[in-house]
């Protein structure tokens, strides 16, 4: 029984212990990484990052979603079921043309982006 209650007080002690100095030392570091993080060049490639972000995100989705909407328009103009069918098809052609040049030019801007990070 005494080595058990050795046991707890020792470990006690050495929690309370080291959580002192682990939360010194987790400000300390904690400190230096918002140093780093505020220094001109880093803050300068976050605000490129966030740029490629925004231009790049958007434009893939904002293509999908058109061309969603122009098949499903094209699907429910009146006519027959075989005229609309043709027409949905037809627009879904263009669409996916639209698509693969949104696509294309998201890859370019991501590869211009880490070609500039680079240095290349």
């Amino acid at each position: 029984m005494r080595g058990k209650v050795g046991l707890v007080i020792g470990l006690a002690a050495g929690y309370v212990l080291g959580t002192r100095a682990g939360r010194e030392r987790y400000e300390q570091i904690k400190e230096q990484a918002e140093k780093v993080w505020n220094l001109p060049p880093v803050q300068k490639q976050v605000d490129k990052a966030k740029d490629l972000g925004k231009s790049a995100a958007m434009a893939l989705p904002t293509a999908l979603w058109n061309g969603t909407v122009k098949v499903v328009k094209a699907a429910s103009e009146r006519g027959t079921a075989g005229e609309r069918l043709d027409a949905a098809v037809e627009t879904g052609r263009d669409s996916a043309e639209d698509i693969a040049a949104a696509a294309e030019t998201t890859a370019g801007e991501v590869k211009d982006a880490l070609r500039d990070r680079d240095g290349s």
